[in-house]
Order: structure tokens, then C-alpha cells, then sequence
């Protein structure tokens, strides 16, 4: 518990100026700060261990704790300024990926660096004082120095994307009284698609947490697994899990991203905590995390980058950090929960049911909340069998603010083509012919079309502007049909009656063309 608060502490006590450094400052040049600050702080941790300075050299756990939480912002928001918007889940993948292959990697090869050189001095842990272990495993602090090294020279070669922001002032006098935390925290807030994403990141990574606390004292009480090795490979299986579906994320979204991998997550992620209790047998429960962890990713990396995506450059850094403060406090009041009912004497198998409900509760929420983007991802699946496709120019999208979208019409997939290539929800106009049949009229609701005829088209115009003065995003085939011949068709005048409404509003709405090809034929 005091090693969960030492690492989880800098991340609340510290979001402020994280957020404010990744924002003012190159993020290239955030990363190699940290970098250079975690040399320091593991050559100070060998020198402890050389010295048998025990809790010297916990307490450095707190000062690297403290460079993650200012090296994070910087390196997430980095992703957006390398790849840009069209490449967020694929980078994502990627880090999620790499981060998990260096936690298994750097786990075993400790772990058994570890064991090796106490075997070599006839060492048994429990039998001498920490002053006496210390210096035996002491070499293993010149490996920590030298993955720092090179986190260091990988720093050095990342490109600058971005210039200083002379313009930001970090007021420390705001800081004291809480009115900058409170600014953060009221942007994400007033974007309720950020808020959304970060509180669905902390309660699964709190879940998670819990699971991995819990899951040896069950391990032990209902499996009669008491051998750490077995119960550790179970747990690792949850992290290899992450890895493969991180990279499977990012195959499956390719140019956009796809928030229909985000309710199966969901659904995915609760199965997988059900079955923590019925499963008997090791190797079911290696596999259960292993889809666990693979599910875990389906939930948080389309949201990492939905998240990305609508947060503007310049506070990019800021909401991150809100993420991470948000994030932290939510584990650790998981974990305070935790620790009180253990004190209770709840069970653990009853914990995994408890966390079931949870999980539940926030997997029908999601498929509530996203059930037009789950059926995308279902027909997207199915088009994208036969069909590949390919955006371009996809960053001329913007993130927020009414955006009408005009395009071509030439066939009846037009409207599931231009939806899988946005992020963003779409509002399409269709004709009331199609839009009354009684077998489409509910699925066309979840999707929140608009309907038109030529009687009353007036109406329906205004429904449309005020989407796009609510700042959504609609799509409208000003040729009113589908082409018969593949070529552009003469445009109705209704696109040119919205835009002298929307002309004027407060804030700009963006219109944009789309082109189509392929398709006809």
C-alpha cells in the first residue's frame, strides 16, 4: 500500500505543472528533461544499495514516480504531433505495446538477476537484515542506470514538432490557492466527450488494479495455488494480453478511430471478471486474463485517442494530466475500498463477484451511450471484407464546432463509407421515402438522422442548423439522389438555403467536401 501511494502520490500532487510544462514547452524537449532526471534519480538508487541504505532507496520510488508524472503528458501528447489526428490508435497501439513489452521484459529478467545473485551468496531473504542484502543485489542498479541511458539517447533523437510558448505564465500564487487545478478540471468538464473518456479510463484501470491486488489471496483460498511463480505467469498473462490486443486495435482502425471496439471491450472485459470465479484450472485462468488484457485494450486505446482527438493542442498537455489526476485519485479510492472491506473480512471471491457488477454496470452504460458506433464497427467489418478503404486528407476534419460535411452520392453505402472514416458522430439528411419505412425508422434514430421531403423541407432545415450551431457534425449528398451514371448530378438548393442560415452564427460552422470513389459500379 505505501509503494501503490509513493507511485500514485506525484500524479495528483503534481498535474498541474505537468500539464502546464507539456503545454508551454516542446514535448520533445519535456521527454529528454525526464530522461536526464531519471538518470539521476537510478544512479542515486545504486548508490544506496551499494551503501545498504534501505529506505534511502525507497524513498527514490517516490522521485521516479514524480518523473513519470511529468514525462507522461509530454509523451501522449507527443503522439498527436508526430502522427497526427488520422494515426492516433495505431500510435497508441504501438506505445500501449512497447510499454507492456518492456514491463514483462524488465519483470523477468530482475526477477531472475534477482534470485541469481542471492543464490550466489547462499542468501535467503527472510534470514538477514536489508543493509546486508542490499550491496549482494547492489549490480543490479548499474542496469537501471543503463535503461535510463538509453531511454536518454532515444530522447535525443525525437524531433522537435513544436516551438516554446512564450505567451503561458505559470502563476505560482494559483497554483497555492487551487484556481489553475480548478481551470484544468473545468475544461474537461465543459467537454463532455473528454470527461466521458477519462472517468471510463479510470474506473477500468481501477478495476484492474484491484484485480491484480486481490487476485493472489484468491489465488490461494479458492485455487490452492500458493506457488508465486504460477500465480505471477497468471497475472503476466493479463499484460501479454494488452500487448496483443493493442497492436489488434490498431490493425482494426487503421486511419480512423473506431469507437465501435470500445463497447466490446466493455462487454469483453466483464465476461473476463466473471470468470476469474468459475474458472478452476491454471491454464483457463492464464487464458481468461490473457483475453482480459486483450479486451482492456479494445476499451482504452480508441478512448486514449478519442481523448486526444478532441483536445485541442494547446491544452493537450492539461487534460492529460487532468486524465492522470483523475485517473490516480479514482485507484486510490479503489484501493482505500479494497483495504476496508478485507478489513471487514469480505471474501475474496466475493470481491471478483463485486467487481463484476461494476464492470457491468459500465459496460451496459457504454454500449448505451455508443450504440451507433458498436453498429458500425459490425457493418464496417462487413464492407471492409470487400471493400478497402482508404482516407485521405482526413485532418481537414475538425475535432469540435458544427462541421457540414457535402459530398457525392453514388450508392447505398455512401453513408456507412463517409461514418467509418469519421471519428466524430455524423448526422445524416435522407429522405423521408426511406426514413418512414416502419423496419428502418428505429435504426435510422440511433444514428440520429434527419429527415427531408419536399413538403416541409423548410422545417427540416432548421433542425439542421441548429445541429450545426450546436457545434455537431452533418452530413448531407446535395444531389438529393443517387447518381445514375458514377458523374455529379445537378445540386439542390437546400444545402445553399442551410449555409445562408448557419452563415451567420456565433461561432463559424466549417463546411466540407467529400469525394467518393470507387464505389459506383
Amino acid at each position: 500500500a505505501i509503494v501503490n501511494a509513493l507511485i500514485l502520490l506525484p500524479f495528483v500532487l503534481l498535474f498541474v505543472p505537468a500539464g502546464f510544462v507539456a503545454d508551454k514547452y516542446p514535448k520533445q524537449r519535456v521527454m529528454q528533461f525526464s530522461a536526464w532526471f531519471a538518470v539521476g534519480v537510478t544512479l542515486l538508487i545504486t548508490f544506496a544499495y551499494y551503501q545498504g541504505w534501505f529506505w534511502f532507496g525507497f524513498a527514490m520510488t517516490f522521485l521516479l514516480a514524480v518523473q513519470s508524472a511529468m514525462y507522461g503528458p509530454a509523451k501522449y501528447g507527443y503522439i498527436k504531433e508526430l502522427l497526427g489526428e488520422q494515426h492516433l490508435v495505431a500510435g497508441n497501439g504501438m506505445v500501449q505495446a512497447g510499454t507492456m513489452i518492456a514491463i514483462l521484459s524488465a519483470t523477468f529478467v530482475f526477477s531472475m538477476m534477482f534470485e541469481t545473485l542471492l543464490a550466489a551468496q547462499s542468501i535467503v531473504e527472510t534470514q538477514i537484515p536489508e543493509a546486508t542484502v542490499l550491496p549482494v543485489i547492489a549490480p543490479l542498479g548499474w542496469l537501471l542506470v543503463g535503461l535510463s541511458v538509453l531511454e536518454l539517447m532515444a530522447a535525443y533523437r525525437i524531433p522537435q514538432k513544436t516551438e516554446t510558448n512564450h505567451a503561458m505564465r505559470l502563476n505560482f500564487l494559483d497554483i497555492a490557492n487551487g484556481r489553475l487545478a480548478t481551470e484544468n478540471l473545468q475544461y474537461v468538464w465543459r467537454h463532455s466527450i473528454i470527461w466521458l473518456t477519462i472517468i471510463g479510463l479510470a474506473i477500468l484501470w481501477s478495476v484492474a488494479q484491484v484485480i491484480l491486488a486481490t487476485f493472489p489471496t484468491f489465488a490461494e483460498d479458492h485455487l490452492q495455488l500458493t506457488h508465486t511463480g504460477a500465480v505471477q505467469g497468471i497475472l503476466a498473462s493479463a499484460g501479454i494480453g494488452i500487448m496483443l490486443g493493442a497492436l489488434l486495435v490498431g490493425r482494426l482502425s487503421k486511419q480512423t478511430i473506431e469507437l465501435g471496439l470500445v463497447p466490446i471491450g466493455a462487454l469483453g472485459f466483464t465476461i473476463t471478471v466473471f470468470f476469474v470465479s468459475v474458472w478452476q484450472s491454471v491454464i483457463l485462468q492464464a487464458i481468461n486474463f490473457l483475453f482480459m488484457g486483450m479486451m482492456a485494450s479494445f476499451f482504452i486505446i480508441p478512448l486514449r485517442a478519442l481523448m486526444q482527438y478532441h483536445s485541442d493542442n494547446t491544452n493537450l498537455g492539461r487534460v492529460i494530466a487532468s486524465n492522470n489526476l483523475i485517473q490516480n485519485l479514482t485507484m486510490l479510492s479503489f484501493l482505500v475500498i479494497t483495504i476496508l472491506l478485507s478489513m471487514m473480512g469480505m471474501d475474496s471471491l466475493h470481491f471478483f463477484w463485486l467487481l463484476a457488477v461494476v464492470v457491468l454496470v459500465g459496460a451496459v452504460y457504454t454500449i448505451y451511450k455508443l450504440p451507433q458506433s458498436l453498429i458500425r464497427f459490425v457493418i464496417s467489418r462487413l464492407i471492409t471484407s470487400r471493400y478497402r478503404i482508404h482516407v485521405l486528407n482526413f485532418e481537414n476534419i475538425p475535432a469540435n464546432g458544427g462541421v457540414l460535411l457535402l459530398g457525392n452520392h453514388i450508392s447505398w453505402l455512401d453513408w456507412a463509407m463517409v461514418q467509418i472514416a469519421c471519428p466524430r458522430k455524423l448526422h445524416f439528411v435522407i429522405t423521408k421515402v426511406y426514413y418512414n419505412k416502419w423496419y428502418l425508422k428505429r435504426f435510422l434514430d440511433l444514428f440520429g438522422v434527419v429527415p427531408i421531403g419536399t413538403r416541409a423541407s423548410a422545417e427540416s432545415l432548421k433542425t439542421v442548423a441548429q445541429l450545426l450551431r450546436d457545434g455537431k457534425a452533418v452530413c448531407l449528398f446535395p444531389e438529393g439522389t443517387i447518381s445514375h451514371s458514377g458523374q455529379l448530378n445537378e445540386f439542390k438548393r437546400g444545402y445553399e438555403l442551410l449555409a445562408g442560415q448557419v452563415e451567420q452564427t456565433e461561432k463559424p460552422v466549417q463546411i466540407i467536401p467529400f469525394y467518393l470513389h470507387g464505389l459506383w459500379g
